[in-house]
């Protein structure tokens, strides 16, 4: 199956609710009446722990976003992912993977998600001179494409004793990381708006 560039993705779903509500003679969606939001709630799953320097491609369930992430010790040590579902109204939200990013070396790395995307993946091989990927995914409701907004950066952590989760209404959207287990850790942040 050939994939579609992003605003080419973006195009084939407006056309298909097009289509759609034109077939059905209904609008796709109600929209909402000005000045009214949405109620958007993230919901925590259960904490999963691996030894990511076994090269453990650790991604989270279908439909769930990263929120955080806790490290231990040196690279044998256990490495913790959090990552939750996220309702709007009451409603799943769709959350839609991309491909893995490309490797980078770990003691040196810094990645951050494409714009309106977040983590939901990572992966890590070896110790700070060993390979890390992610992998991110676009969020979508009833439709249509969510954005993010206000993102910031929260540390440094010292890798070996790091825990880091989202505040209120954010998503994991970026990390970097200089040196080995004893080196400075960053998280980024953004807020999912509905």
């Amino acid at each position: 199956m050939t994939s579609l560039p992003r605003m080419g993705r973006r195009a084939a779903v407006v056309g298909v609710l097009g289509v759609l509500a034109a077939t059905m003679g209904t609008g796709v969606a109600t929209a909402r009446p000005a000045g009214t939001t949405s109620t958007i709630k993230i919901i925590a799953g259960v904490p999963q722990t691996i030894k990511e320097s076994s090269g453990i491609a650790f991604q989270c369930p279908a439909n769930y976003v990263m929120i955080g992430r806790a490290h231990s010790g040196d690279e044998n040590g256990g490495t913790t992912y959090y990552c939750a579902r996220i309702l709007i109204d009451g409603y799943q939200v769709t959350v839609n993977a991309e491909p893995w990013s490309d490797a980078q070396k770990e003691s040196n790395s810094s990645f951050t998600a494409p714009e309106d995307e977040v983590i939901i993946g990572r992966l890590h091989s070896g110790d700070e001179n060993g390979n890390t990927q992610y992998r991110t995914a676009y969020l979508t409701y009833q439709g249509r494409e969510l954005s993010l907004q206000n993102q910031h950066t929260v540390g440094p952590y010292r890798e070996s004793s790091s825990s880091s989760t989202a505040g209120a209404g954010e998503l994991l959207v970026g990390r970097s990381h200089s040196g080995d287990e004893n080196g400075n850790t960053y998280y980024q942040y953004a807020t999912l708006v509905g």
